[in-house]
């Protein structure tokens, strides 16, 4: 996402704001502090070492998911399989444009004149990057009604609703894509010329876009952190309670570890660029549609943070894999399994903790 760089094409669309090619100035892309800011074998070994981290991850979920009974925790590692699915597809995606690019040396505006090659990249950033913020928070959500409310569902969410779910996030992310396709702002190049994202000018169509992409991925991220910190809380009283000292619940906890682990990465690799997307449309506004090309300053800004974004991606399947019991019991070996969710709520019917045990 956002990881090369390109040499300038002299084509008249370069020039033009109504083409996806008119955003930055690539007459002087071609300098020597150009080819500074990225080199291909980095691109390659940057986008290799994601694409093995969610392929292990990937096998590693499919593994554990085999030797499960637990309906919560089959239906958290199915949600987990979507986010690191996600992950892996939007890098190999992204990484079968960007990667070629180097050793091909296109020109964008002769390859791709109608920009259909750089909406599909538009769109695959916006899609592959709302889609883990807002798996995040249904995971979160998830858990949250998990631990707080265990006896509000009759049974646990089942492996099918739990995938359901998923390709419901997966639909909405692609109809919040296909947006500029239908004319809701438009997807451009972008500085250094090898990535195509959401156009920050300051006419109303991109800024609509711009700030419903901002605000909804800001909304994921709270959302996830007051249900994880509510979620956290409420484990943390379970442990501290001398009367439950014993009733620990090791499953319900490594899933927290590893969801307020998501939560912190995507909170590091994103807030920066969605606050920064909304500050920059915000303040361009008094230019109204007189302004039709980002200062180099801008571009550069958001070049970072984007890669700051693909940070997500490769450190999204390293929270599971680290932070699994088989793992963290050779870290602290006085983590042993003990009682479940039912541990909580010691006063119970018979019939009714049965009926739950059974579940």
């Amino acid at each position: 996402m956002g990881w090369g760089d390109m040499e300038p094409h002299n084509s008249s669309a370069a020039g033009r704001s109504d083409t996806c090619f008119g955003v930055f100035n690539a007459s002087d892309v071609h300098d020597t502090a150009q080819n500074s800011i990225t080199s291909p074998w980095f691109s390659t070994a940057f986008g290799l070492i994601g694409l093995c981290s969610n392929l292990f991850a990937l096998c590693v979920l499919l593994s554990s998911s085999r030797k499960l009974s637990s309906r919560a925790r089959s239906s958290f590692l199915v949600f987990l399989c979507g986010l690191v699915v996600t992950d892996f597809m939007g890098l190999l995606v992204t990484a079968s444009v960007i990667i070629p690019y180097h050793f091909i040396k296109f020109t964008w505006a002769k390859v791709d004149p109608g920009c259909h090659l750089c909406n599909f990249l538009g769109f695959s950033m916006v899609f592959f990057g709302q889609c883990p913020l807002l798996l995040g928070a249904t995971m979160a959500g998830e858990r949250f009604f998990g631990i707080n409310h265990p006896f509000s569902r009759s049974t646990s969410i089942s492996k099918r609703r739990a995938w359901s779910i998923v390709g419901l996030v997966w639909g909405f992310s692609c109809l919040l894509g296909l947006l500029p396709v239908l004319g809701l702002g438009r997807y451009t190049l972008q500085y250094p010329g090898s990535w195509c994202f959401l156009t920050l000018l300051p006419d109303t169509g991109n800024v609509v876009f711009c700030l419903l992409f901002a605000l909804l991925g800001i909304f994921s991220v709270l959302l996830s952190f007051i249900f994880n910190t509510v979620s956290v809380v409420t484990l943390c009283r379970v442990y501290h309670d001398r009367e439950s000292v014993q009733r620990r619940r090791d499953s319900e906890v490594e899933m927290m570890v590893q969801l307020v682990g998501i939560m912190v990465i995507a909170t590091i690799c994103w807030m920066p660029l969605l606050i920064f997307i909304i500050q920059t449309v915000l303040q361009q506004l008094p230019a109204g549609g007189q302004l039709q090309m980002l200062p180099r300053e801008t571009q550069k800004m958001l070049l970072i943070y984007i890669r700051m974004v693909t940070w997500n991606q490769i450190l999204d399947p390293w929270v599971y894999i680290l932070f699994r019991r088989a793992v963290l019991q050779r870290v602290y070996p006085g983590l042993r399994p003990r009682p479940s969710i039912l541990s909580l709520y010691p006063v119970l019917n018979p019939s009714l903790r049965r009926k739950f045990t059974a579940d």
